[in-house]
């Protein structure tokens, strides 16, 4: 004989334990009356919400139940789950306790997105008393790596479009950030420019791209179900290495040690090194000590020191940067400076005379362009035009030699 499908069998359990509850209330429902009591909820059925794969507990406490039985029914399909203290339902993950007295308790282990629904806990009376609670199922966010931008590469000058998908109950929002807490540059039409610490939504523009936006961007997802989930997006923006030298004139008496400075800005990343004037290149040893400090992703300090400066290390000097977009120098020029002449006391006079005119001339530029000599931060000038001391009591002295002759023509 072939046997029914499964669906049948569970179809036919239905129908025989609807009716089973049926009957059940026809035969208690005369001593309930009798008795005189009446089954009632002392307190109503809660609303769940809970996280998915978590368990989720309904409490259904019901006074002078006498014969009656307890039922539990998923309101939206009509499906009885169990009746008093066994399980009816093909679901394993449903259980259903009771303490011997007045309270039963509905368990749903490892909660899916389809158990989410109306559940009620139901006497057989006549008519049937019954009370019901939501069960909400929450997924915490998980972004769709598929469907979300990696790490992109542009020019400077140029667009990039970052997208993030994610998915969760309820739907997450999306905040982007940058990971160094810069400040994310919007701009809209050809003019303005935002300044925003953070920006929502799936998909982050960004125009006329700088070196400065250059970094790591962050993108969150959150719904308000713990925990919140981000990915990191790299963005690379390429162009050509620059080279800026704060000192390009450096002295230092002999024998002793000098360092030259160049700063570098390059992406993709550079290679960086000195040579001579003559194009030989230098290596590190005993006489030159090469160190390189990165300062930002796509800015480095380099630092060449010459030990016991000696004559045939005068000269020029170039620091040179390379990548794959083009390659850019910073040029340095050594000269010694000679300490060993005695100063005379008429020296210091003149100097002192010269130091008194360079102070009120600092002091004039300081007025004329708005900045404070007493600051804590020196204003930079340049001073490329101002002679040596010696030089200046040079030209004061054939100064005042010439016009002894010129006064005595005049006078005459």
């Amino acid at each position: 004989m072939r046997a029914a499908p499964t669906s049948q069998v569970h179809r036919r359990t239905r129908e025989i334990v609807r009716l089973a509850v049926v009957v059940a209330a026809i035969a208690f429902s005369c001593t309930s009356r009798v008795n005189g009591f009446e089954p009632d909820f002392l307190f109503p059925l809660e609303n769940v919400t809970i996280a998915q794969g978590r368990d989720a507990i309904f409490t259904c406490v019901v006074n002078n139940i006498g014969g009656n039985r307890v039922a539990w029914i998923k309101a939206d399909t009509k499906a009885i789950l169990a009746i008093h203290e066994h399980v009816i339902t093909n679901n394993e993950r449903l259980s259903v306790t009771h303490n011997d007295y007045n309270t039963w308790t509905l368990n749903v282990r490892t909660v899916r997105r389809e158990d989410r629904g109306t559940y009620m806990c139901q006497v057989n009376t006549d008519p049937m008393k019954s009370q019901s609670a939501f069960l909400e199922v929450v997924i915490p966010p998980d972004i769709v790596y598929e469907d979300t931008s990696g790490d992109m590469m542009i020019p400077e000058g140029g667009s990039a479009k970052l997208i993030c998908k994610a998915r969760g109950y309820p739907e997450p929002k999306i905040l982007w950030r940058r990971e160094d807490g810069g400040d994310i540059i919007v701009r809209t039409g050809t003019t303005v420019k935002t300044k925003m610490t953070s920006v929502e939504g799936e998909s982050l523009l960004l125009s006329k791209v700088t070196r400065s936006e250059m970094g790591a961007y962050l993108c969150i997802a959150a719904n308000g179900v713990p925990p919140s989930v981000s990915k990191r997006l790299m963005l690379h923006v390429h162009f050509h290495p620059l080279v800026q030298v704060p000192n390009q004139l450096v002295g230092a008496p002999q024998k002793t040690d000098i360092t030259l400075q160049c700063y570098v800005e390059a992406s993709p990343k550079s290679i960086n090194y000195w040579t001579r004037e003559s194009g030989e290149m230098i290596i590190s040893n005993d006489k030159y000590n090469m160190t390189e400090l990165t300062v930002s992703y796509y800015s480095a300090q380099m630092k060449l020191t010459i030990r016991k400066l000696k004559k045939s290390d005068l000269g020029g000097y170039k620091c040179i940067s390379k990548n794959s977009i083009g390659e850019a120098e910073g040029n340095i020029r050594v000269y010694e400076m000679d300490l060993s002449k005695p100063r005379t006391p008429s020296e210091d006079d003149d100097d002192n005379a010269i130091n008194k005119f360079d102070s009120e001339e600092d002091d004039y530029e300081n007025r004329n362009t708005g900045r404070n000599s007493s600051s804590n931060s020196p204003a930079l000038k340049d001073q490329s035009h101002r002679l040596p001391r010696s030089s200046s009591n040079i030209i004061r002295y054939i100064n005042s030699v010439m016009l002894i002759p010129i006064l005595m023509l005049m006078k005459y």
